[in-house]
């Protein structure tokens, strides 16, 4: 049996729990993630895990399913435009939702949602990869790759538990 699940959101899957390394260290990982995909990619050079790492994130899982991160993919919001549209009913685990924060944006992948909030797996919630609770007002577009088929549909949450909330990704 194949999994319905799209390829880069199985790769994001494999990266949960993956944490930013204490003070002026970096994690060989998310540092591994930058080297692999370049300046050319992110459009910056991408030198410490401090940095915000949310579109970094994005960009590896896209990039190690083969499809091609937008210019300057380790900013949330050049997400925003990359891709097709996907209206608000027609969301699918792994369409890329990007949301206003103070100060920035922040991009992640769609698991779920309850009545008020997207249930998002991305990089830099709370300085690890993890699923975390993002009020739906926040988000300001929902993407899918050109050309890949929606295969499933919204994935209504009833439990929200141990499920953090997030207010500022930064």
């Amino acid at each position: 049996m194949t999994n319905p699940e799209p390829a880069w959101l199985t790769a994001a899957r494999a990266k949960n729990g993956t944490r930013e390394a204490a003070g002026a260290l970096n994690n060989p990982a998310i540092m591994g993630w930058a080297k692999r995909l370049g300046t050319k990619v992110l459009g910056i050079v991408y030198n410490a895990d401090s940095v915000p790492w949310c579109g970094l994130f994005v960009a590896t899982c896209m990039a190690e399913a083969g499809q091609t991160p937008p210019p300057v993919a380790v900013r949330a919001k050049a997400w925003a435009s990359w891709g097709a549209n996907l209206r608000e009913d027609h969301l699918s685990p792994g369409a890329v939702l990007v949301f206003e924060r103070p100060g920035g944006g922040h991009v992640g992948f769609y698991v779920g949602e309850d009545l008020t909030h997207y249930h998002v797996l991305g990089g830099n919630q709370g300085d690890r990869v993890c699923v975390a609770r993002i009020e739906k007002g926040r988000c300001v577009a929902r993407r899918w790759p050109r050309g890949v088929p929606v295969i499933l549909g919204p994935v209504k949450m009833t439990r929200t538990a141990g499920i953090p909330l997030s207010s500022n990704e930064a």
